[in-house]
């Protein structure tokens, strides 16, 4: 007697339903399940604050692009037209808007650096414990706090003036104490101008080097600190080794929004000097060149070239941040 062939032919198989040649899993399966909402629909609320930015901070500076390209100066109207580079071959070849160029470098460069450090010292003495350290933290974040413009008038009549200045002053007092009547009492605007601008932005930049300087401590691992002074490490070991590699992406993120934002400093050269000896910077020149001398499209091609400066240096703060919170996440 013969046993019957567990294996189905291929017609029967053939003949089976459609369900059934595609397996348990998609026969068994229930009704399609909703697909989800697109990237859009999740994106919908925000559409309003993206197309307010775009009005009011990118249509105007495709105009300021535009009018870059353009010979246009108020006194003299009949000479209107397209000027293509000329503007910016002429902000590179004029030497006193070249002048310009290098003193917003050098400017920007000796506050950033000078802040940098002034404000990792600050750090690492707040990363202490000792009793009023809170009243500390905010007495030196306040100079951050004051207006940038109030604290250049601070610096130009309390400190600098050279009647009643506080630096004169306090000469006055220390060769007082000497039995000499004569004390120096130089005109610091006028004697160092450079230096004087310099100096009132490292005093208001400090305290933001310092926080985020004092963050970057507070989140250095504790355990590792611990376990090198139980080995053996000295003070200056410990910030060698460990506490200044931490401290790293810390530093070039300080250093490069405080870039971005001393490149544009306008309020301290206008109100210590009026850009006068030879401290007129980039943003001073395109208020000169607007207000003053109403080119308004060599203005355009100066402030155009402000811009491309601080976008190139914020390209590097955000991959800077970003590394940091991918740092963080692991």
């Amino acid at each position: 007697m013969s046993t019957p062939s567990t294996t189905s032919s291929p017609s029967r198989w053939l003949r089976a339903p459609d369900a059934l040649r595609r397996g348990p899993s998609v026969a068994s399966a229930g009704p399609p399940r909703p697909r989800p909402r697109g990237a859009w629909a999740r994106r919908a609320p925000l559409l309003p604050a993206l197309v307010f930015m775009i009005v009011v901070t990118q249509l105007p500076f495709v105009g300021t692009l535009v009018i870059s390209f353009m010979r246009w100066n108020a006194l003299d109207p009949g000479n209107k037209g397209f000027a293509g580079l000329s503007n910016y071959t002429t902000e590179f070849t004029d030497p006193q808007l070249r002048s310009s160029l290098t003193t917003t470098v050098v400017l920007t460069a000796s506050v950033v650096l000078v802040s940098l450090a002034l404000g990792l010292g600050l750090a690492l003495l707040l990363d202490r414990r000792f009793r009023g350290r809170g009243l500390v933290r905010t007495l030196l974040i306040t100079p951050f706090l004051v207006v940038p413009v109030a604290s250049a008038l601070l610096w130009k009549h309390a400190l600098y003036n050279a009647e009643y200045g506080l630096l004169n002053g306090s000469l006055s007092w220390v060769w007082s104490l000497f039995g000499s009547h004569n004390p120096p009492q130089p005109d610091w605007l006028s004697q160092s101008p450079k230096l004087a601008v310099e100096a009132s932005l490292i005093w208001q930049w400090t305290p933001f080097m310092m926080l985020i300087l004092l963050a970057g401590l507070q989140s250095r691992p504790t355990d590792v600190v611990e376990a090198a002074r139980v080995d053996g490490a000295t003070t200056w070991q410990v910030f060698r080794y460990l506490t200044f590699p931490h401290l790293r992406r810390y530093l070039e993120l300080a250093a490069l929004l405080g870039t971005v934002y001393v490149v544009q400093n306008f309020d301290a050269v206008f109100t210590l000097t009026s850009g006068g000896l030879g401290t007129a910077n980039l943003p001073y020149a395109v208020y000169s060149t607007f207000y003053q001398a109403h080119d308004y499209g060599q203005a355009s091609a100066e402030g155009v070239i402000v811009v491309v400066l601080s976008i190139i240096v914020a390209t590097f703060a955000l991959r800077t941040v970003s590394s940091l919170f991918r740092e963080e996440t692991r």
